[in-house]
């Protein structure tokens, strides 16, 4: 997969990226590498996806997997991937084109369904049909059913409303769900399943007893089995199991715990209420780690865990996990260090698939349909855009609105992380009086670059929602390209503008980008168009877009084979770490350190020795890399990380990495 690693710089580093992917002849944006798990090594590289996968669930249908997430208010919704090897994942479509519940999900009459919608999807399959049990806030559940994951899709209400729910198809033909939050709720379905049986309604597990919400059913050999998801800190996923329905039911209160892969707090939102105030980032543990998500089985007989975590500004990303049974329990992790994801793991024994991204992220506009990663921003008034009007762009014609969060017909994609840059070609030229129309962070703050119309002609206006307008200046062109620089390692955005498409110059102070729930969503890339009047005006013609991520490499970078000096960011180095040590490659990307003809030894208790050379699993490490930067050398004889424990010397015990680094197993590697 082809990919650059570039440095944190965001003005100039990513803007002289661009500014080269995009030289040429000015009409055509290049598109770059997008993010995949897949290492092309026999391994892969969490998450899955480095743009929004929120509350993920997952079926088998005999080789085959899919899986579908939450998407809220976005049209269409509930997007079906498919993939042979649980890496590696194909778009197939969407379970749901639109959903118009009334003038909130319109955008009308100044409501709105931000923060809610579809959310918290069960994903089923029984005597070839496919079901989608899903949440909408105010409504009661819904079912979406088809033949193929491809659709047609049918969507039926059910009866009620049942928080976070998942269905279980029992081997005796009966069909149950769990719902709740901490208290835990069991019932059985009817034959038409859009409601309960009368009388089989109960609470299976209590408050305080340890279960949180997202429930995830299964029955295995025999036993019944949910996870669910506990937020309060620290995010962790809790399991139960019985061996009849009615109990007793025992909790495990976490079968994963404290994996986020040593990714720091971001800027945040604090509360799910107006005003805005952000918080700054943190070290804080136990907020973003791995914590909604269940287990399958693969036909080879291997067991894996899918969950989110939160990605801060990005969004809520899914990480897969190899499954380890102990004491019945079906733990994320790997002997002697379960409850811990490694980042970086060998690949399920299944199918080589091609190396693939769900989604290409570019569109030119030219064909009869918009490109799958495209989503509108509630219900669109279809009258209002097209891909005719003018062949080769997108037209979206402008309706009245108090705002961006008002304007109706904004197309959105999720963000990519961890670094990405959405530039926009537009011809302004269509515009009237009091129109805008731009390229827009869509979050909470929002912020956006646009040409607006005014009496006195056309100007460039850059918004953030917290500082209102923070650059205006006249533009002597109608054709321009916009483009939107974003590092969600770091919360941060710049705006900026060209007049030929190659040449760009940053427009107003860098954005921040924060996490926070009341979109429920991660930053998504948008164009809109909307009049500050109260008539309808022009129109926007959007021509070309592209996103280009300057880190799309997912693989870690191993200096193989290169004598390299390990230092623990953020501390002073051991003696033993002190000198360089020569990395040996190994397959599926792990190492031995070398010196002089001895190699670091890893004893069981996670003692570190330098012992003679001979490439054993005790010499074995898997490298793979912390989300807030650092080598990390996880050992395959422990299946713990490489530190340096409070006495200075060298051990293999860590359980993971962590923001802080206290515990001292991120390495900067020179």
């Amino acid at each position: 997969m082809a990919g650059r690693r570039l440095g944190l710089g965001l003005a100039l580093g990513m803007a002289a990226t661009i500014a080269a992917a995009n030289a040429g002849d000015g009409q055509a944006l290049a598109q770059s590498a997008t993010w995949t798990a897949d290492n092309g090594n026999g391994t892969f590289t969490n998450p899955l996806f480095f743009d929004e996968f929120s509350d993920p669930d997952m079926i088998r249908v005999g080789d085959d997997f899919y899986l579908t997430g939450t998407t809220m208010h976005a049209m269409p919704g509930l997007p079906i991937l498919h993939s042979r090897d649980l890496v590696n994942w194909k778009f197939v479509g969407y379970a749901m084109d639109k959903l118009d519940l009334g003038p909130d999900f319109r955008l009308e009459g100044g409501k709105n369904v931000y923060g809610r919608g579809i959310w918290a999807p069960s994903f089923r399959y029984r005597d070839g049909i496919f079901y989608i049990f899903t949440n909408i806030n105010g409504q009661n559940s819904q079912i979406f059913s088809a033949t193929s994951p491809g659709g047609p899709w049918k969507r039926t209400p059910m009866k009620r409303s049942l928080h976070d729910m998942s269905v279980l198809f029992d081997d005796d033909g009966k069909t149950w769900v769990v719902w709740g939050y901490q208290d835990i709720h069991l019932a059985q379905l009817d034959a038409t399943l859009t409601d309960i049986v009368p009388g089989t309604e109960r609470i299976i597990i209590r408050k305080g007893e340890g279960m949180g919400e997202g429930s995830h059913f299964y029955k295995f050999a025999g036993r019944y089995f949910i996870t669910s998801a506990e937020w309060a800190s620290p995010f962790r996923m809790p399991a139960a199991r019985a061996d009849t329905l009615t109990g007793p039911w025992e909790v495990n209160r976490a079968i994963s715990i404290d994996e986020d892969f040593g990714q720091i707090n971001g800027w945040r939102v604090a509360g799910n209420n107006e005003p805005i105030t952000l918080v700054p980032p943190s070290t804080a543990r136990g907020a973003l780690a791995l914590h909604q998500g269940g287990i399958i089985q693969t036909p080879a007989g291997e067991w894996w865990g899918w969950s989110m975590f939160e990605g801060n500004s990005v969004g809520r990303l899914t990480g897969l996990s190899p499954i380890t049974w102990k004491d019945g329990w079906p733990y994320f992790g790997l002997p002697g260090n379960l409850g811990r994801t490694p980042r970086t793991w060998v690949k399920p024994a299944l199918p080589v698939q091609p190396d693939r991204a769900p989604y290409a992220r570019g569109d030119r506009f030219d064909g009869p349909e918009l490109g799958a990663v495209w989503q509108w921003n509630h219900v669109p008034v279809d009258a209002n855009w097209s891909l005719r009007a003018r062949p080769g762009a997108l037209r979206l014609t402008t309706l009245p609105a108090s705002g961006f969060l008002q304007a109706r017909n904004t197309l959105t994609q999720r963000a990519m992380g961890p670094q990405s840059a959405a530039v926009v070609e537009i011809d302004a030229s269509g515009l009237r009086a009091g129109d805008v129309a731009g390229l827009a962070l869509l979050n909470r703050p929002h912020a956006s670059i646009a040409i607006e119309r005014t009496g006195a002609g056309l100007a460039l206006v850059v918004t953030d929602e917290l500082r209102g307008e923070i650059a205006r200046q006249p533009m002597p062109s109608e054709r321009l390209w916009l483009r939107a620089d974003g590092d969600f390692s770091t919360d941060q955005a710049q705006f900026a503008v060209s007049t030929d498409g190659r040449r760009f110059s940053n427009v107003g102070t860098p954005i921040t980008m924060p996490y926070q729930l009341l979109t429920f969503q991660g930053v998504r890339y948008s164009l809109f168009a909307y009049n500050k009047g109260s008539k309808p005006g022009g129109h926007a013609d959007f021509l070309d877009f592209a996103v280009n991520e300057p880190r799309a490499e997912s693989r870690p970078a191993i200096p193989y084979g290169k004598h390299v000096r390990f230092t623990p960011i953020g501390a002073a180095g051991s003696p033993m770490l002190a000198q360089p040590l020569l990395v040996q490659q190994h397959p599926l990307g792990r190492v031995s350190l070398l010196h002089g003809g001895q190699a670091l030894t890893v004893a069981k208790d996670g003692a570190v020795t330098m012992r003679r050379a001979d490439g054993g699993v005790a010499q074995q490490f898997q490298w793979m890399e912390a989300l807030t930067g650092g080598a990390l050398l996880m050992s395959l004889e422990t299946h713990r990380y490489l530190h340096v424990a409070d006495d200075g010397s060298l051990r293999a015990d860590s359980p993971g990495a962590t923001a802080d680094n206290k515990d001292r197993s991120r390495f900067s590697v020179r």
